[in-house]
């Protein structure tokens, strides 16, 4: 039996596996932070034969809360990602698997690999309308990536929609590739009416060296992306710093944050209560937005979410509050859960790519059931 993570966006520690039914796990912390949630590790073993794994230590983690009532995510193949049964008794998650073949993989959320990362890009940009550039690199010497599609003209929106500012949530890259699909397929109308009238900007993966070092929320060095937004810099945090100063050069009409939330199981966004200018244009264009998605799709709620900020104590150190207030713009933090969307649950998949794939397509109605009115 060995248990590897040696790979890609791998990280777990191994404590004990000397038998199959004592397999004692724990996490490693992003690189110079104590910010300990994400893992990704691959057994093989006999298959046909029970394993019982803890991971150990998660009163400790990052957001103990994240673990109670979620399922671990499994695949043998790595395109198939299925939930294993977990019980979590408020410092150790465990599980047992049969594995059906020798060799199986284990994450928090299925992956999304840059190989992957670079598909999308590149498989973008064969559209006529679409333009793959690179803003500049990480402090890994990673591509920081950009997709402009459509034609600049006068009138026309200025669209912005990031991804992976938090490197571990990687449902938010399936969803923006399943906004890609809808906004760049010439039969679908809501996609070529959106390109007469606005500019997508679109970067689905702010974080490549963390998405590669395997962290939950951090960069190379361990700076978070989403409190840099005030004062980014290129030692810290040139990941935000050249998309913010591309920001400055296009204007931004409308911007979505998208993100994915350990403790809380809906789909929810978050907006501008708290910017100091927040005034009845914006909160009509919030409402417009929400009211639309609730139509579209019952994979969205506004009932649930983050508790709105007071006016005009916003924490501008973060994307979207920034963002809202630089442009005085529709800025929201488009948020899904590690979990489920437990209204409409799904015991063998929970919320999984799959379900990430087809919000991305709904938002982007959304988007123009609002884009009239910015």
């Amino acid at each position: 039996m060995k248990i590897f993570s040696n790979f890609e966006s791998g990280n777990i520690h191994v404590v004990a596996a000397n038998t199959p039914d004592d397999i004692q796990l724990t996490i490693p912390a992003d690189n110079q932070t104590e910010i300990a949630q994400w893992f990704h590790f691959r057994l093989e073993s006999q298959p046909q034969q029970q394993h019982s794994f803890k991971i150990l230590d998660l009163a400790k983690s990052a957001y103990p809360e994240g673990w109670q009532d979620y399922d671990v995510v499994a695949s043998y193949d790595r395109e198939e990602w299925f939930r294993i049964p977990t019980e979590f008794d408020g410092d150790t998650l465990s599980f047992n698997v049969m594995p059906e073949y020798r060799s199986m993989y284990f994450a928090y959320f299925a992956p999304y690999s840059y190989d992957r990362h670079q598909d999308l890009l590149h498989g973008a940009q064969t559209h006529h309308s679409c333009q793959l550039e690179t803003l500049g690199v990480t402090l890994d010497n990673n591509d920081i990536s950009i997709l402009t599609i459509g034609e600049p003209a006068e009138g026309k929106k200025n669209i912005w929609i990031t991804g992976r500012q938090h490197p571990g949530e990687t449902m938010a890259e399936w969803f923006i590739e399943g906004l890609l699909s809808r906004l760049l397929d010439e039969t679908d109308t809501v996609g070529r009416a959106l390109l007469d009238t606005s500019v997508f900007h679109i970067v689905p993966n702010m974080n490549p060296d963390g998405s590669i070092r395997g962290h939950l929320r951090t960069n190379a060095i361990g700076v978070n992306l989403n409190r840099e937004w005030q004062t980014p810099s290129m030692e810290r945090s040139p990941e935000v710093f050249l998309v913010r100063e591309r920001m400055l050069a296009t204007g931004v009409d409308m911007f979505l944050d998208i993100h994915g939330d350990e403790a809380i199981p809906y789909n929810f966004v978050a907006g501008s209560e708290g910017l100091p200018s927040y005034n009845e244009r914006i909160a009509e264009l919030e409402n417009t937005f929400k009211q639309a998605l609730l139509t579209i799709t019952p994979e969205f709620q506004d009932e649930i979410g983050y508790d709105k900020d007071a006016p005009g104590t916003a924490n501008l150190t973060v994307g979207s509050n920034w963002v809202g207030e630089q442009f005085k713009c529709l800025s929201y933090t488009v948020e899904m859960p590690f979990k489920d969307h437990i209204s409409h649950a799904d015991e063998l998949y929970g919320w999984s790519p799959e379900r990430s794939i087809a919000f991305g397509q709904d938002v982007l109605a959304a988007v123009w059931a609002t884009v009239g009115k910015l």
